[in-house]
């Protein structure tokens, strides 16, 4: 396989970061659809400042999409790596050459320029000048001829570039400015509706482009940086997994026709849409502090990829200390608790799609029950903090199968999967 040049080793960055110990201080290591009306010009107003977002075109008969695959087999592929062909080329090789049948392709990464080019004003300034293709187009139809299923990364809160020409819709650090983590990385504020436009438009766009399947990533609050001096000035008194709940409905109706009988991506309109979630998510029923709660995001996306890396646990977790040693144990314990958790009939989560059951204390919901296959995790293929080796890789794909799930995609942000080739090409 080629390696990636100086300049693409600088962009290859670190996308899911290591968890530390502690809820409140949970961190990550760094790293349409036909017959929808055209959307209408809205205002909406903050701290007495008017915006008005532009108009979002309907989706258009797009290009020939391919049903999601069932099982799911997929890795992930950057920006940089996509714009590089003789790395992107050893790349679809393996996934030809191997079980694998679909790629994670980011469209807009964590610099919040987007991956190809595009001429619509909306977007024309967030197209990257240092890493893409330019081809993506020709790009995923190539992918299809090969029957690989394409999905679409959207980094969407964390978002530089948007805070930067938008800074009054950024979170905002207290006493002035806008808000930074410790890699020096901006979030708009999950409350500024007028940025769910942009990421709607980015997102039909897309679709029509090739994309088969559009995966949400950071669809949360930040934690990785100074949270004491964050200020959310868009929440209007309410709590993070409210607002992040508002978010999902909005864009799951902005994106494809309301469709009740819809169950991971088989015979709708529109987009399949993800939703990419913290590892703790699958044992946790808080927000974490950073407003992702998995029954909150179930009702609203066709697949939930819980991150369960096995090195992002905070030592101790589930009484393991070394959670190195426990790569198998950790993706059992939590993906084995989050298809309950998703297959069940009552929860104690509030939710707008859950109503509440008289008479219970505490409080019990009763929620609609999802289809096992909307639960798929991303698994590690990459050295940190040790090196990751095949034994570990199998480990994880063993302990997918033993929580009943059949799914799963793997994670590198090198994009080199030394190990998980090994497993799969022997």
């Amino acid at each position: 396989m080629a390696k990636p040049k100086s300049r693409l080793r600088k962009l290859l960055v670190w996308k899911k970061g290591a968890l530390t110990a502690g809820v409140a201080s949970i961190g990550l290591f760094s790293l349409f659809s036909f017959g929808v009306p055209a959307f209408v010009a809205t205002t909406y107003q903050a701290g007495g400042t008017a915006t008005t977002t532009p108009e979002v075109p309907a989706l258009k008969p797009a290009v020939k999409h391919l049903p999601t695959p069932k099982p799911l087999k997929g890795i992930y592929m950057s920006q940089c790596v996509a714009g590089t062909p003789s790395f992107r080329d050893s790349l679809v090789s393996f996934i030809d050459e191997t079980e694998l049948n679909a790629v994670v392709i980011d469209i807009r990464d964590y610099t919040g320029k987007i991956s190809f080019p595009t001429d619509h004003p909306d977007l024309v300034g967030a197209v990257s000048d240092a890493c893409g293709a330019k081809d993506m187009k020709e790009f995923i139809a190539k992918l299809h001829e090969k029957n690989i299923y394409v999905i679409g990364r959207i980094t969407t809160f964390q978002n530089p570039y948007w805070t930067k020409i938008h800074p009054e819709q950024a979170v905002q650090r207290k006493g002035g400015g806008v808000w930074k983590d410790y890699k020096g990385l901006a979030f708009v504020d999950v409350g500024a509706k007028p940025y769910w436009d942009n990421v709607v438009l980015l997102g039909k766009i897309s679709y029509e482009l090739g994309f088969d399947e559009l995966n949400f990533d950071y669809i949360r609050y930040p934690s990785d940086g100074p949270m004491k001096e964050a200020v959310y000035s868009w929440e209007h008194g309410k709590k993070k997994p409210e607002m992040l709940e508002e978010f999902y409905a909005y864009i799951t109706e902005k994106l494809r026709p309301a469709d009740p009988s819809r169950s991971a991506g088989r015979g709708q309109a529109g987009p399949v849409l993800s939703a990419d979630l913290f590892g703790m998510t699958a044992t946790n029923e808080d927000d974490l502090n950073i407003g992702q709660v998995l029954e909150r995001a179930l009702p609203y996306f066709d697949a939930v990829y819980p991150m369960v890396y096995p090195s992002h646990y905070p030592s101790g977790f589930n009484g393991w200390k070394n959670v190195n040693e426990h790569p198998y144990d950790i993706v059992k314990f939590s993906m084995s608790r989050a298809l309950s958790r998703t297959i069940a009939t009552s929860t104690r989560v509030a939710s707008l799609a859950h109503t509440a059951i008289a008479s219970t204390s505490p409080q019990l919901y009763q929620k609609p029950i999802h289809a096992k296959e909307k639960m798929i995790p991303w698994l590690q293929s990459f050295d940190y903090p040790v090196p990751y080796t095949p034994a570990m890789v199998r480990g994880q794909i063993q302990a997918t199968y033993d929580a009943g799930i059949d799914s799963w995609l793997f994670w590198d942000a090198a994009n080199k999967y030394s190990s998980l080739r090994k497993v799969l090409e022997n």
